[in-house]
C-alpha cells in the first residue's frame, strides 16, 4: 500500500487495476468483491441505522462495484432497489456477473423513469473514473434528481460527473456526502470545483499485490500539518535575531497600505527575525504605529531601495503595489536584485507585462493572475490546476504556488504539493498580502525555495482553520496572526 499522501492520476489508478486483476488470474473479480464490501462497510460505519437504500447502478465497473454493494445489503436484510439507466445493461463481464449475483440474492433492477425511490442513504455507482465530460441525457436527469433529494449520498471511487485528474466538473456532477475512493486517492478529489461535491474522503486501498505498483509514480502529494515540524523545529537556546532572516516587504501605493502591512505582519508572526517595509511616504507613519516591530521607510523616488535591498534576505514584492510608473520602478530593481524573491499581486501583473525567469522567486498567484502570466483564461486554468501550476513553473522557472481551493505548490522537476487545508472564509481581501509574508519569512529563515512555499501555503491554510473555528463568514486576515505564531511552533500546538 502507498503512502496516503500520495495522489495518482487515473492513468495509474488503472494501470494499477489492470496489473492487480492480471496478477491475481480472475479477471479482476477478487477487486471488484472487495470494492463493494468495502463501500458496504463504510455505509455500514457511517449510517449504521439506515434501513432503505437505493443504489444508482451505470453500465460499467463502477456499476459493478454498486451491485456487489446492493447484493451485500440485500443479505443483511435491509430493502434495496437498484436504479440504472435506460436501456443501460451491465456492459463488462464484471459487471454482469455482479448484476447476476445480485438478481440471484432476490434483487430487483428498475430503471429510472425520472423519479428516484425514496431512501434513508443513496449510493452513486454509476461512472466511477469513466467519465471526463458533462454528464448527458438521462444521465444527466438523474443525477440532478439524486442531487434534489435531502439523504446523504455515499460515492464510488468518485462522485460522478467529477474529473478525478484534474478537479474539474463540465457540468452537473453528483454532490456526495462521503467519496470512498478505491486502490488510490485520485489527484483530482483534493483540489478545484472537486472540492464541492466529494465530502469526506477515504480510501479503501484493497489487497493488490506488491507487484502492481513497481513503477507506479504519484503525481502529487498531499501536506498536512503533520509536515511541520520537521520543518520548523525548535530554535536554538543561543539564537539571534539575525539567523532568523531579514525580510523586505515592498507596495502599498496610494490607498493600498494595509496590503504591505498585513504582509510584513505575517512575516514577523512566521518567525522572521527583521522585517522592513519599503512604502509610500504616507504610509510610514501609520505603519510605526499599527506595527512598530517593522522598520518602515518611505520609498518615494525608489533612491533609498538598494541600501535595503543590500540589507535584506529575502525580498516580498507586491501587496498593495499598483501598476503606476512608482510600481514599475520598484518592481524592475527588485526583481533584478538577485535575492531570493517571493512575487505576489501587481507584481505578478508586471511581469506578466514582460516575462521572463526568475529562478530564485516564489511566485503566488491566484488563477486570475496566472491567467494574465500564462496568456489564457481563468477558466483554462481552473479546467487543469496540476497542469497549470507546473506551466508557470516552467515558463518561470520559478517556485509557484497556484492559490485557490485546494493550493498547489508546483517547481520544475518537482513532485507538486497539494495544500490539504483552508477555507472558504479565506476568500477575502488581504489572505494573500498574508501569505506572501508568510513564505518569504521561512525563506529567510532557511527553507529552500519549494519548501518555504508548501510550508508557508500550509501554515496560512491552517491558520486560516483555526481562526475559522468560529465560522467562516466574515474571517478577517487578521484573525490568523494569533493561530499563525502558534503553528510557526509546532512544538507548542496540539
Amino acid at each position: 500500500m502507498p503512502d496516503l499522501s500520495l495522489l495518482f492520476d487515473t492513468a495509474a489508478a488503472r494501470t494499477l487495476d489492470a496489473r492487480a486483476s492480471a496478477l491475481a488470474g480472475d479477471g479482476g473479480w477478487g477487486l471488484m468483491a472487495q470494492a463493494g464490501l468495502a463501500g458496504w462497510q463504510c455505509l455500514l460505519q457511517q449510517w449504521p441505522e439506515a434501513r432503505a437504500l437505493c443504489v444508482l447502478v451505470g453500465a460499467g465497473n463502477n456499476g459493478g462495484d454498486g451491485y456487489v454493494l446492493a447484493t451485500h445489503a440485500l443479505r443483511s436484510g435491509r430493502p434495496v432497489q437498484v436504479v440504472t439507466l435506460p436501456g443501460k445493461a451491465p456492459a463488462t463481464a464484471l459487471a454482469r456477473q455482479a448484476a447476476a449475483d445480485f438478481a440471484a440474492a432476490g434483487g430487483c433492477v428498475v430503471a429510472f423513469d425520472g423519479q428516484l425511490p425514496a431512501a434513508e442513504v443513496y449510493v452513486d455507482a454509476l461512472f466511477g473514473l469513466g467519465l471526463d465530460r458533462a454528464p448527458a441525457g438521462e444521465a444527466l436527469a438523474l443525477i440532478e434528481a439524486l442531487n434534489s433529494t435531502t439523504a446523504p449520498v455515499l460515492a464510488l471511487d468518485v462522485p460522478s460527473g467529477v474529473d478525478a485528474d484534474n478537479g474539474r466538473v463540465p457540468g452537473v456532477a453528483v454532490k456526495a456526502e462521503v467519496t470512498l475512493q478505491f486502490i488510490a486517492c485520485h489527484r483530482g478529489l483534493y483540489t478545484g470545483d472537486a472540492l464541492e461535491r466529494v465530502g469526506q474522503r477515504r480510501l479503501a486501498p484493497l489487497e493488490l499485490p506488491d507487484a502492481a505498483w513497481d513503477g507506479i509514480a504519484a503525481s502529487a502529494q498531499r501536506w498536512t500539518g503533520e509536515r511541520l515540524p520537521a520543518l520548523l523545529p525548535p530554535r536554538r537556546a543561543n539564537t539571534h535575531k539575525g539567523e532568523s532572516g531579514h525580510v523586505l516587504c515592498i507596495g502599498g501605493n496610494h490607498g493600498s497600505g494595509g496590503a504591505v502591512m498585513l504582509a510584513a505582519a505575517a512575516a514577523l508572526r512566521a518567525g522572521a527575525g527583521l522585517v522592513s517595509v519599503g512604502s509610500r511616504r504616507d504610509h510610514v507613519a501609520p505603519l510605526l504605529a499599527r506595527l512598530p516591530e517593522a522598520m518602515s521607510h518611505a520609498l518615494e523616488d525608489g533612491d533609498a531601495l538598494p541600501a535595503l535591498l543590500d540589507r535584506a534576505r529575502v525580498v516580498a514584492i507586491g501587496p498593495g503595489l499598483g501598476q503606476d510608473e512608482w510600481a514599475r520602478a520598484l518592481s524592475a530593481r527588485a526583481l533584478a536584485c538577485g535575492k531570493p524573491l517571493v512575487v505576489d499581486a501587481d507584481a505578478l501583473n508586471l511581469l506578466a507585462q514582460d516575462p521572463h525567469a526568475l529562478p530564485e522567486a516564489i511566485l503566488t498567484p491566484h488563477p486570475g493572475e496566472a491567467a494574465r502570466l500564462l496568456g489564457c483564461r481563468t477558466a483554462d486554468i481552473q479546467a487543469d490546476r496540476y497542469a497549470s501550476a507546473q506551466a508557470l513553473a516552467e515558463r518561470f522557472h520559478a517556485v509557484v504556488v497556484l492559490k485557490g481551493a485546494g493550493s498547489i505548490v508546483a517547481a520544475p522537476a518537482q513532485l507538486p504539493r497539494l495544500i490539504a487545508a483552508g477555507n472558504p472564509g479565506m476568500a477575502v481581501g488581504g489572505m494573500g498580502d498574508l501569505l506572501t509574508g508568510i513564505i518569504a519569512s521561512l525563506r529567510a529563515q532557511g527553507l529552500c525555495a519549494f519548501d518555504a512555499a508548501a510550508a508557508g501555503a500550509l501554515l496560512h491554510a491552517l491558520a486560516g482553520d483555526a481562526a475559522a473555528a468560529e465560522g467562516a463568514r466574515g474571517l478577517l486576515p487578521t484573525d490568523l496572526l494569533a493561530p499563525l505564531r502558534r503553528l510557526a511552533n509546532p512544538e507548542h500546538s496540539p
